[in-house]
């Protein structure tokens, strides 16, 4: 994987460049869609790939290790000859799953055991096991196995839990040198910062993952309950020190004003389940702000979901019909939401882009702040 950093934006730290992997590359700043079961609910593969233009998705660790299994997997040739995703895709490390498993799992220096969620099974994920997993899975950019940190944990618990991350870092680096590659092309190893809300714990751990050289480097334990102000405060104590010619990705996160506010302090990429989830409950992202399709003031409103003729715009559908559909509980809304709300999030990061090169981000991402956060 190499990445090269373009431009950068001259009055805030916001960052343009270009990832390349094998399966192609990467316009930086970047949202992933979330394909946690090597699927992106509710959207079609051509979908993906000509409506919402996806350049990159997630597939999760946890779950498809679980279903459909690694024999599947590896019998496939890897998720992208299994789900025919022929461009670039990351694995998280299964590690967030986990250890959200409250009361079916038990946390030890090896690593984790925990049941299965499925049938209660028993199961153990060590630092070594999720490598040969994220091998077996083949994604072009794996993650490392951390130990995901409340965003209300004590100091105490949150430096055990951060320095244990790091001693299985060193394990996960080990078994990544130590192995190839199944499926003929390359793959590269995100470490992950950890240190909840506690700057010094930040900054101690993103020069513990600084000092590993990876090809990227990731911002977890964020947006997990702590307050925005301490998140963004992170994230710009941790990309001071993160490499500047390596790509930076926030876990996790978030909203079209998360995503904004964090790329003026220097993030990369992102991923989060939000556009799905919320749209397959009614919940519509639009450069002019938010709407609940649910509500009864759409339920006469003929014009287009998004007026102005955006590319990202299925102009086909009006909010009077996709309300309809919701109240129906038609498959067809979900669908809808889902691709309108992906195709926004990958529009907004574009235009972020485009700003970013034309040098007058921080003044265009002030107005499009008010103008996402509104709602309608």
């Amino acid at each position: 994987m190499k990445f090269e950093l373009q431009y950068t934006d001259p009055k805030s730290n916001a960052r343009a460049g270009l990832i390349t992997t094998d399966h192609g590359q990467i316009q930086t700043p970047i949202f992933m869609p979330v394909g946690t079961v090597g699927s992106v609910k509710a959207v079609h593969l051509h979908e993906l790939k000509d409506d919402i233009k996806a350049q990159i998705i997630l597939g999760n660790t946890y779950h498809l290790y679980l279903r459909p299994g690694l024999d599947v997997l590896e019998q496939a040739g890897g998720l992208h000859k299994f789900n025919g995703f022929d461009r670039p895709m990351l694995t998280d490390s299964g590690g967030f799953q986990v250890f959200s498993l409250t009361g079916i799992r038990k946390m030890k220096e090896e690593g984790v055991e925990f049941q299965s969620h499925i049938d209660g099974s028993r199961h153990m994920f060590t630092p070594e096991k999720v490598i040969d997993i994220e091998r077996t899975i083949g994604a072009d950019i794996i993650m490392a196995f951390d130990e995901c940190t409340p965003g209300t944990a004590e100091y105490k618990y949150a430096k055990e839990s951060m320095e244990r991350t790091h001693r299985w870092l060193d394990r996960c680096w080990q078994r990544f040198q130590e192995t190839e590659p199944k499926y003929g092309y390359s793959q590269a190893l995100f470490p992950i910062v950890q240190g909840c809300v506690f700057p010094d714990l930040r900054r101690q751990s993103a020069e513990y993952i600084a000092s590993k050289g990876a090809d990227g480097n990731a911002i977890g334990g964020l947006a997990v309950g702590e307050p925005t102000d301490k998140m963004y405060e992170m994230i710009e104590l941790t990309n001071e020190i993160l490499p500047k010619d390596k790509p930076r990705y926030l876990m996790g996160v978030g909203t079209p004003v998360n995503i904004l506010e964090s790329i003026e302090r220097g993030v990369d990429m992102f991923d989060c389940v939000m556009p799905t989830r919320n749209g397959r409950n009614g919940m519509l992202f639009t450069k002019n702000g938010i709407m609940n399709m649910k509500n009864k003031k759409w339920e006469n409103d003929f014009s287009p979901i998004e007026e102005d003729g955006d590319s990202y715009v299925d102009t086909a559908y009006s909010k009077a019909y996709l309300r309809h559909l919701f109240h129906a509980q038609e498959l067809l809304a979900m669908q809808i939401a889902s691709i309108h709300n992906l195709s926004f999030y990958l529009w907004l990061v574009g235009e972020a882009r485009k700003h970013i090169i034309e040098g007058d981000y921080t003044s265009w991402k002030a107005m499009m702040v008010k103008r996402v956060s509104t709602r309608l």
